[in-house]
């Protein structure tokens, strides 16, 4: 399943944007979001300098239906709060993707991990979109179990094809090298080294191809 890291920009009109950016080093951090309808309950934890002038700045907010803070030492703040406008929740609801937590926001700029098949992510790119955030894709990886994507021998072969310089240019050894390094058969080597090569490509290219339908 592919997995992607995003960095979103919050609209300076909204409230998140418009603090963060006016406090560009202290670092808010999402520790949970819960949306309910168009409203929104978030625990975030705000460290900086200038933690206590965000928590103030939030206070004056419309947007801010309810604020109450859990914990504060030094320059860290832990609260609770509600909000009627939880925009970086409803993209994700209406894309069926989950946002993984914490994220950070700081200076109006976020960064997300998302893991979630294509069609969904591309979802998502719209959905953000129409909510008017702008974003841009850091990567997306295809999530690959490396223990399934090759048999234990063919990983044993593999790497003593590599270790032998066989996949090296100029080959530095033959296909009859490295399979008596192995010590198995010249065509049994050839047929395992076959099999992992193909596994290896069409894992490439399906990465290629996830990469290139998200976020179309």
């Amino acid at each position: 399943m592919p997995n992607a890291k995003l960095t979103l920009t919050v609209p300076e009109e909204v409230w998140l944007g418009e603090i963060t950016r006016r406090y560009p080093e202290t670092r808010v951090r999402v520790l949970a979001a819960i949306p309910d309808g168009l409203s929104g309950t978030g625990l975030i934890e705000i460290t900086g300098a200038d933690a206590g002038a965000v928590v103030s700045a939030m206070r004056s907010e419309d947007d801010i239906t309810a604020i109450e803070t859990l914990q504060q030492r030094d320059d860290e703040i832990l609260l609770q709060f509600e909000t009627s406008n939880p925009l970086l929740l409803l993209p994700a609801r209406a894309s069926n993707v989950p946002l993984e937590m914490p994220f950070d926001i700081r200076d109006g700029a976020v960064t997300l991990d998302v893991t979630a098949p294509t069609e969904q992510l591309s979802q998502l790119g719209e959905q953000l979109k129409e909510f008017g955030i702008s974003f841009s894709v850091q990567y997306i990886r295809q999530e690959t179990d490396r223990q399934q994507l090759l048999t234990e021998r063919q990983r044993e072969v593999v790497t003593a094809a590599v270790e032998a310089g066989y996949y090296d240019t100029p080959r530095q050894a033959s296909l009859t090298e490295c399979a008596e390094r192995i010590g198995i058969a010249k065509s049994t080597c050839s047929t395992t080294l076959h099999r992992a090569e193909e596994a290896i490509v069409k894992s490439f290219v399906e990465q290629e191809i996830a990469d290139d339908l998200a976020f179309e």
